[in-house]
């Protein structure tokens, strides 16, 4: 065996970890680290109970996606009749989907919600996050966002909700009030898409939560992971031969960034002919709250 790479192996074993601290600070909400690791950059999020990577990218090929729930996020895509002209995305991260999603649609207008200034300025300076007259960052909670838009009547052909605390998604995001307001936000054909997990003690409380405002959505998930995207539309959902349809349409344009959306597509399940939960599932509320669950 080649010298290095046992020696790689020995650190691998014993939790040696080779990442470099390139950044750290502590922002009004979390402790923030960024990251490189060979040719990975990631950033993280530290808080009291753990220490989560909320974006990557590969320094050599920053257009490959890392994550498999970015990857997932692409499903929304078989969805929508036509390429997206506005895309709402609540939570940033390192900036890694709305980059993409502006390679893709060079045209569409983009707006990125993210409550910690900190985390817009280290997705700049470090992940490359891009901006443009289209493409734009707000310093704003997510939920006064959607109230805000709603009362403007803004519309939005994509919605992707993707906020995280370091912990969980904050619990003010999850209840059946917030998404009837971001419900109102969607374009008659609108799709909305939700990143969350399939393990989570609050996966059934989600599930009746999101079907009570939505109806039937999809289940999208990596089945070697924990990873769960929750997606819906405005309208009726697609037939599987649609689904089959968009997907021959996109395979190739997708796959520069590592997504496979055949093999995304076979993962996708319609809560309609697959419900995993029960049907007597308290729906989660604004009263009714994750942290009234979880401490019960």
């Amino acid at each position: 065996m080649n010298k290095l790479l046992l020696i790689c192996l020995l650190f691998s074993v014993s939790g040696i970890s080779f990442a470099n601290v390139i950044h750290k600070e502590r922002s009004l909400y979390r402790n923030i680290i960024v990251e490189d690791n060979y040719n990975l950059r990631c950033l993280k999020f530290n808080v009291k109970t753990s220490k989560t990577n909320q974006s990557c990218l590969y320094k050599n090929n920053p257009n490959k996606l890392v994550f498999n729930y970015t990857k997932l996020l692409f499903s929304s895509l078989l969805l929508l009749d036509n390429p997206p002209e506005n895309i709402l995305i609540v939570g940033l991260g390192g900036g890694t989907m709305s980059n993409t999603l502006h390679q893709l649609y060079p045209n569409a207008k983009i707006e990125n919600i993210e409550i910690d200034p900190a985390v817009i300025k280290v997705a700049r300076q470090y992940f490359s996050f891009f901006e443009n007259d289209n493409i734009t960052s707000k310093v704003q909670d997510g939920r006064i966002f959607v109230k805000r838009a709603a009362l403007k009547k803004q519309k939005y052909d994509w919605i992707i909700l993707d906020a995280f605390n370091g912990d969980y998604i904050p619990e003010h995001l999850m209840t059946k009030e917030f998404l009837q307001e971001t419900k109102t936000l969607l374009s008659e054909n609108g799709v909305l898409s939700a990143n969350t997990f399939s393990v989570s003690e609050l996966y059934a409380h989600e599930s009746a939560t999101y079907k009570a405002v939505f109806g039937d959505f999809f289940n999208v998930r990596n089945r070697k992971n924990s990873n769960r995207i929750i997606l819906t539309a405005n309208s009726a959902l697609p037939s599987g031969e649609v689904i089959v349809e968009r997907v021959k349409k996109l395979a190739k344009q997708l796959s520069t960034f590592g997504v496979d959306i055949a093999q995304i597509s076979s993962n996708m399940t319609s809560t309609s002919e697959e419900q995993d939960w029960s049907d007597d599932t308290k729906v989660l509320t604004d009263q009714y709250s994750p942290a009234n669950l979880l401490n019960q």
